[in-house]
């Protein structure tokens, strides 16, 4: 099992607040849009440097994403930002009809997705956002999982024609992807090479697969741990050479069973080369107030639970 340690905890928003940031000083087109979460969106910084392309919207996200995409006619680069249940849930219809409908080059940047959004409750903690928005044509859904690969993530789809989910979070999570990174979209990132069982996770769970990953190791299972930061387009080519050497996969993702990674996995396998799936996820639920950590306990998000899911797996494998 390859080692990855971390020297620091850091939200991934403000990896998105700093690509934002870089993005702005490297294109002039680059605006941002923001309802009334600057602070909460770590949107300060470019706030600060760049106010005449900046837009408090107020808590008015249809307006915001209607505006955003009335911006792309004019040939900006709009970056939206609100918390992820306000981005998606609150919004679909705009979404749709204004920017997938007509293929604007929107940025819709997300906040605060999953459980770990934590205390607020299930009513800001949306689980079904991953399956809302890679259900729309043309939109890619990309959800990184550190601080490093937000940045990373942000800066590359300031260069990219389309309209783009980025779903990120609230809390602080370890940093052990490489700050000079190049971010592909679309390609899925090796984090571990193993024979026995393929575990392709996605956002804050891939930290969580790589503890679960050391602890097979201990138990002499080695494990395969795929990083899809890149939900739609999906890397089918990856996935498929993965589960065709190790025969299982357990998909882990912070959202609903139903709709998310785990069922954007099992399409490609029942196409291509049918194989024995365990799910991680939220198992068809809304969530609760709690901590993040606890949360992620109580409703099976961790490398625990991650390795339960490989026992079970491995014993259908045979």
């Amino acid at each position: 099992m390859k080692k990855y340690t971390y020297t620091e905890k850091k939200d991934t928003r403000s990896g998105f607040g700093a690509g934002l940031h870089e993005a702005g000083k490297k294109n002039d087109q680059v605006v941002a849009l923001c309802a009334d979460l600057i602070g909460s969106l770590k949107m300060d910084a470019f706030k600060k440097d760049f106010p005449e392309r900046f837009f408090q919207t107020g808590i008015a996200e249809a307006n915001m994403i209607g505006m955003a995409a009335g911006l792309t006619i004019g040939g900006k680069i709009p970056f939206t930002g609100t918390f992820a249940n306000f981005s998606t849930g609150r919004v679909y219809d705009q979404i749709r009809q204004s920017v997938a409908y007509s293929n604007k080059n929107v940025k819709i940047c997300a906040s605060h997705a999953g459980l770990t959004l934590g205390e607020d409750g299930a009513t800001h903690q949306i689980l079904e956002d991953i399956g809302l928005m890679k259900m729309l044509p043309g939109m890619t859904v990309i959800n990184p999982c550190d601080f490093n690969q937000t940045k990373a993530a942000t800066i590359a789809i300031a260069e990219y024609e389309g309209p783009v989910y980025l779903r990120f979070g609230r809390p602080a999570v370890p940093i052990f992807t490489d700050p000079d990174q190049k971010f592909e979209i679309g390609k899925a990132w090796m984090v571990n090479e193993g024979s026995d069982v393929s575990i392709i996770a996605t956002g804050h769970m891939v930290w969580e697969a790589i503890l679960a990953g050391e602890r097979l190791e201990e138990m002499g299972i080695d494990a395969e741990i795929i990083n899809i930061h890149t939900i739609k387009p999906l890397d089918e080519e990856a996935i498929l050479k993965s589960v065709g050497k190790t025969g299982c996969v357990v998909t882990a993702e912070e959202h609903n069973r139903l709709g998310g990674l785990g069922d954007s996995v099992a399409q490609v396998l029942s196409k291509h080369l049918p194989t024995p799936q365990e799910y991680v996820a939220v198992n068809d639920s809304f969530g609760e107030s709690g901590t993040p950590a606890q949360l992620m306990k109580k409703y099976g998000l961790d490398a625990e639970s991650i390795v339960n899911a490989v026992k079970k797996v491995m014993e259908r494998k045979k």
